[in-house]
């Protein structure tokens, strides 16, 4: 009798704090076009009103024109995101052209928000990405001009152009805003800076060392 007491007392206790979640990953409505003059801040964009929406918003051109690699990496990126076409908010998808210079690189960085497909338009890349601690693993792959390779989100990968002619890369993504992180930029060009003797400590190097790598950047 008194363990069926208890019994009917526990029940009572899950029943009082019970808390129903719901969520709906599909969007719930056609689409959600960024209105980048709003105020409101939420985790994105907030809508344009449908009514207003018009072709334009859905529409970008440039992939066809090739970047200008003239810099110090001999590499361009030409984004097409949700800040290029706001048709893209909520959506979770976008693209990017990359222009390597012979033997340019496009360095190591990450995308926090996204997973990235990369397929080869022309030219050789050797590419590569590292995965996370405590194996720091290098998985890298020399492709040719139609072969595709996977970034998983968040992790550091670069590319590589392998050839003495211009090589050019379409590349996915997994967010119509992925974000990147230039390690390089992050670590010795961050404002304010990042101390340089932890920067030493961590590279295990002299400060000097650090100190005029940070004044490149």
């Amino acid at each position: 009798m008194a363990r069926h007491f208890l019994l009917l007392n526990l029940i009572a206790v899950l029943s009082f704090y019970c808390v129903v979640l719901a969520f709906e990953p599909s969007p719930m409505q056609d689409f959600c076009v960024a209105d980048p003059t709003s105020t409101v801040k939420v985790n994105g964009l907030s809508c344009k009103d449908p009514k207003s929406v018009i072709a334009e918003d859905f529409f970008f051109s440039g992939l066809q024109i090739a970047g200008n690699t003239s810099n110090t990496f001999g590499s361009k990126v030409t984004p097409a995101n949700v800040a290029q076409i706001p048709g893209l908010n909520t959506l979770g998808i976008s693209l990017a052209r990359i222009d390597y210079a012979p033997w340019g690189i496009n360095p190591p960085h990450t995308h926090p928000r996204a997973t990235e497909i990369l397929t080869v338009l022309e030219g050789f890349l050797q590419v590569g990405f590292v995965t996370s601690n405590p194996e720091n693993r290098h998985i890298t792959k020399v492709l040719k001009k139609g072969d595709v390779f996977v970034f998983p989100v968040g992790l550091v990968h670069y590319q590589r152009n392998m050839g003495n002619g211009n090589a050019v890369a379409i590349a996915a993504l997994s967010s119509q805003n992925p974000g990147v992180i230039s390690i390089a930029n992050a670590v010795f060009g961050s404002e304010p800076a990042i101390a340089t003797d932890i920067l030493a400590q961590a590279f295990q190097v002299d400060a000097t060392v650090v100190a005029q790598i940070q004044s490149k950047f």
